[in-house]
């Protein structure tokens, strides 16, 4: 295959499963009162670019899936808010792509461990940004994690689950693998 054709299938299977993402973010199993929420595995999409094409890659499009969702549903309070929620947290779901090559299990579990790099986003976010929220003599950092975790570890376990389901049928179904290197 030439490169401009492997160039096209790279970005035309991102661009997918960017849309998947986001349309699956929207498919709220659960919804926290001040934003975040447990859906039906939003993020297994861009886990799934990261493991196939590197955590440049992963970072981009989990960057660009962020922004998007920004852009169909703004939760504006502040510029460096807006960067940390979107870009910069969705975008740590790329750093999956660092379990590119392991083991289908390290993949699926590592994967959902970039779910912490958001989740530390979110957490300076909070800190920063919604320390109002919480209660007296209560510190903004565990307020913060409390909040944050309260929805994301249940993502992380869903999302490592939907991964140990899916890599063994995206293996057989692409022809590269789902660590592709090209």
């Amino acid at each position: 295959m030439s490169d401009a054709r492997v160039r096209l299938r790279r970005l035309v299977e991102s661009a997918v499963l960017i849309g998947a993402a986001v349309a699956l973010s929207f498919v709220k199993v659960w919804e926290m009162p001040q934003g975040g929420s447990v859906t039906l595995g939003s993020m297994v999409p861009i886990i799934l670019i990261a493991l196939r094409y590197g955590t440049g890659w992963g970072v981009t499009a989990g960057a660009v899936a962020g922004v998007l969702q920004f852009i169909i549903k703004p939760e504006f309070y502040h510029p460096i808010q807006v960067l940390l929620d979107y870009p910069v947290a969705f975008g740590a779901l790329g750093l999956a792509g660092l379990a590119r090559g392991h083991a289908r299990l390290a993949q699926a579990w590592l994967g959902s461990l970039a779910i912490g790099g958001r989740f530390l986003a979110h957490l300076v976010s909070g800190v920063v940004f919604f320390a109002e929220y919480a209660p007296a003599g209560q510190s903004p950092w565990v307020y913060s994690a409390i909040y944050n975790g309260t929805y994301l570890l249940p993502e992380a376990v869903l999302t490592g689950a939907l991964l140990m389901a899916l890599l063994p049928a995206l293996e057989r179904a692409l022809p590269t693998g789902v660590h592709s290197t090209q």
